[in-house]
């Protein structure tokens, strides 16, 4: 049942606030309007309110590579606090951009930046693998991520182990140490180019069960908001000095397992298996933690069956992922094809392989393009054509699903030459946005929410409200909150569901406020909206 706001007097407040099941000596209690001299002010008429508009549905989120810092920390061996400064630096930027989820790289080669029985510390904290930083990244940077409305997706490499030239450095504790009968050695080091890899074998059953203990580690130890590969999965090929390919060393492998298929189509169903297996636990896991995959963006040429007209390498015949049946078969809840080029080259244009990803959707899961903004700051690209491209994201797309784009990376979105390609797409990303609905995984909302209002005075003078906010039902994950202030655009924020008050000072007279629950499949619920409809202000004054 819709429940109206009030405005009352802390006795009151406080009253309501047990109703609510929220304690009233630790909720933070709303100043009675004018300091307490006074009747409250009554609000204008329903009748004379603005009607609540739609929420705009887009995922806005933005990559933060921690692999060779590219993104974060700045470099190894900063003191903690240092670190985390950084990373909240990131988010609060991310923040201000319009953006509301983070992709965040935890497991880039075999290693972590959690805390983990499984896998060695990460390098790019200490400067030493397996070398404890004295804090936890993951925790820190969800707790922080949601305290500020943004979703984080922990970011897993399944099968990259390493560089061969890092091996004297490696953890005790890393896998090449620990069950070295897993790891492959592949290519090799030539001056100018890529060196020799470390690679956990994707046809060995072992890797799969190694890979999956630590996927499912996390989401089940962290309060992650979805799981997130990117595209290695078989390396992609290296050349001898006579320019010669080099194949992957699986040839014991495929002996063991390969079972009279031909090696392409064995190492296809091998990313095959993973994959789906990676969506089927980790939902069952965790039912509601989002499944998305970030393959190449090509995937397969015009000439083989892909986007007509598209040139370029062929992922399904060269590094074996088949991204699309990922998609047909429903194994992902959210694609994010690596659509790395302008829109205007035909051969790979953003805008084609976009549609063409779209047309192969048919269980109607999202599709969200990664943006290349890092050739902003290293290919010359202009600015435009990053605002181009996520305008082309919301062209075709249905309004009650949203849209979606995913950037690349956190540096050049962010923070780059002052932020240059943030303020670019800050026009595109001025209304805010709230994450798409994953109805596959729950269609039913939130019950409607339970919140009590009070205006006040602000330390300093002026106006505030202060909501407090019941504490909901078990699949309550965030608040939505809306202002309209008088006379101008609704303001948005997202809440932590564990949030349990809010202040809003928005600097003007708010005339309307309205509260949404949300779940973890973004399922909102029927607002509460104060002043309430059908009446002249639901405004106590005693």
């Amino acid at each position: 049942m819709r429940r109206p706001f009030l405005a009352l007097p802390p006795i009151a407040v406080a009253a309501l606030l047990a109703a609510c099941g929220t304690d009233p000596a630790t909720a933070p209690a709303p100043r009675p309007p004018g300091g307490g001299a006074g009747p409250a002010p009554q609000p204008p008429a329903a009748e004379s309110l603005p009607a609540l508009p739609a929420l705009r549905r887009e995922f806005r989120g933005v990559w933060i590579a921690t692999v060779a810092n590219i993104d974060w920390p700045s470099r190894p061996g900063l003191p903690v606090d240092a670190q985390q400064r950084e990373l909240l630096a990131l988010l609060e930027r991310a923040r201000d951009a319009g953006l509301n989820a983070v992709v965040l790289h935890v497991r880039p080669a075999a290693d972590a930046l959690y805390r983990s029985a499984l896998e060695p510390w990460g390098a790019m904290l200490t400067g030493r693998q397996g070398e404890d930083p004295g804090w936890d990244p993951l925790a820190f940077a969800v707790r922080e991520a949601h305290a500020r409305g943004l979703e984080l997706h922990a970011w897993f490499n399944p099968f990259r182990a390493g560089n061969a030239a890092d091996t004297l450095r490696l953890a005790a504790t890393h896998v090449w140490h620990q069950q070295r009968a897993l790891v492959r050695v592949y290519g090799l080091t030539i001056p100018g180019q890529q060196g020799a890899q470390l690679w956990l074998d994707p046809g060995d059953p072992r890797v799969h069960d190694r890979t999956m203990a630590a996927i499912l580690d996390v989401v089940r130890r962290y309060d992650v908001d979805g799981v997130h590969l990117d595209d290695y999965f078989y390396p992609y090929q290296q050349r001898d000095l006579e320019r010669r390919v080099i194949d992957f060393p699986d040839a014991a492998t495929y002996a063991e397992h390969g079972a009279g298929r031909s090696r392409g189509d064995w190492r296809r169903e091998n990313v095959h298996r993973f994959v789906e297996r990676l969506y089927r636990e980790v939902h069952a896991a965790r039912p509601l933690v989002k499944v998305g995959i970030s393959p190449f963006g090509i995937w397969r040429p015009g000439s083989a069956g892909g986007a007509p007209g598209t040139t370029g390498l062929d992922a399904y015949a060269e590094i074996y992922a088949d991204s699309r049946r990922w998609l047909q078969q429903g194994w992902v809840d959210y694609l994010a094809p690596q659509l790395y080029w302008a829109i205007d080259p035909p051969a790979q244009s953003f805008t084609a392989l976009l549609d063409w990803w779209r047309q192969q959707n048919g269980r109607g899961r999202h599709v969200w393009p990664g943006a290349a903004t890092y050739r902003v700051r290293d290919h010359g690209w202009p600015t435009g054509e990053i605002v181009r491209q996520v305008t082309a994201t919301r062209a075709g797309s249905d309004a009650r699903v949203g849209s979606g784009v995913l950037l690349y990376n956190a540096t050049t979105t962010l923070s780059w030459s002052g932020g240059v390609v943030a303020q670019a797409l800050a026009p595109l990303f001025r209304e805010p946005a709230v994450v798409p609905a994953t109805p596959w995984l729950d269609d039913a909302p939130p019950a409607t929410p339970r919140v009590i209002v009070a205006e006040g005075v602000a330390p300093g003078g002026g106006r505030e409200w202060t909501l407090a906010l019941g504490p909901g039902e078990a699949q309550l994950r965030w608040w939505v909150v809306r202002w309209r202030v008088a006379g101008g655009a609704w303001g948005v924020r997202v809440l932590p569901g564990t949030e349990r008050a809010h202040t809003l000072r928005p600097g003007a007279g708010v005339e309307r406020i309205a509260v949404h629950a949300a779940d973890g499949a973004w399922n909102l619920s029927a607002p509460v909206v104060w002043p309430a409809a059908g009446a002249a202000g639901a405004v106590a004054t005693r």
